[in-house]
């Protein structure tokens, strides 16, 4: 028995060795090992020029598919709704309830995945590397899982309820793999959630004194810190604009970005993949930013001392 145990362990240990994945567990050393495949690059370089072509920055419909007008990501609830249907299929298969019901659900589920690849090739398109690199799998994965289910749909209409019941629980596999590395995507890799969190919370009431007006060139963003906050900070002449720094999307430096005037207002362009926010408010105008920056009130002392406050809502 000890032998046997000794020999299961031994093996184990060269699987993970063989997978790379050191001490972590399982399913993260797997994503960890995807988030480094650069053999993916060439492909998802031209995969992502494509779409960025097809659907340039600005455009009315790649901003709806970003989720702009929403001010949320459009791909994940889109996404829960085609899964929702996946998962009640399954259930409804397994209480053996009439066929003509689990075909409808299934159905809709299948139409829904279009929008839905829609918006998330789209977001994944304005990505950083390493995150594309998972992304892509989990769109192969999640097209496995669509084939699967138009399959099951095909079998039930022909009438093999049968095997299109178990083409369904495979499909339901692999949907629910391709929600984990979705999940990878946006909890462990932050590729969705807003990178510039509210500061109300952060800084204590009232103004504070941020530097002198003087000391700021004209007509040129620069960054300055409050406390451990990053602002852009824009002058023209007595009037200041403040930001926070870091871009919404995903975290570039607004400072950075060019000046433009878009919608007859004044605006800052990300540099690293192009989101256009309002430099009065901080309003998103054109994605892949969906949630707004943070902006901030501002007050010049006669002394010429520049005070800012969080704006409330």
């Amino acid at each position: 028995m000890e032998e046997t145990s000794k020999s299961i362990n031994s093996r184990r240990r060269t699987l993970r060795e063989t997978l790379g994945l050191g001490r972590a567990s399982l399913p993260v050393g797997i994503t960890d090992r995807i988030e480094h495949l650069s053999v993916l690059d060439k492909v998802n370089q031209v995969l992502a020029n494509a779409v960025r072509h097809r659907l340039p920055a600005g455009s009315r419909v790649r901003d709806v598919l970003h989720g702009v007008p929403t001010g949320h990501p459009l791909h994940p609830p889109l996404a829960t709704v085609s899964l929702g249907c996946w998962i009640a299929t399954a259930v409804l298969d397994m209480i053996d309830v009439d066929p003509r019901a689990s075909r409808a659900v299934l159905a809709t589920g299948i139409a829904g995945a279009l929008p839905t690849a829609a918006a998330g090739i789209t977001d994944w398109s304005v990505l950083h590397r390493e995150q594309q690199r998972v992304g892509f799998v989990h769109a192969v994965v999640n097209l496995t899982a669509l084939g699967l289910y138009s399959g099951s749909l095909f079998l039930r209409m022909a009438g093999n309820h049968r095997a299109g019941r178990l083409l369904g629980y495979a499909g339901l596999g692999a949907a629910g793999l391709g929600g984990y590395l979705g999940g990878h995507l946006a909890y462990r890799m932050a590729a969705g959630p807003s990178h510039a969190e509210p500061l109300t919370h952060l800084m204590p009431l009232g103004w504070h004194d941020l530097c002198r007006l003087w000391d700021l060139p004209d007509g040129r963003p620069v960054t300055r810190r409050l406390g451990y906050i990053h602002l852009f900070v824009l002058r023209h002449g007595a009037q200041v604009k403040v930001l926070a720094d870091r871009c919404s999307h995903l975290a570039g430096p607004l400072h950075q970005g060019r000046l433009a005037i878009v919608d007859e207002e004044a605006c800052v362009i990300c540099p690293w993949h192009g989101s256009v926010f309002r430099i009065d408010d901080g309003t998103v105008v054109h994605g892949p930013a969906t949630a707004p920056q943070p902006s901030f009130d501002v007050n010049v002392r006669g002394d010429g001392v520049v005070q800012v406050r969080p704006r409330q809502a």
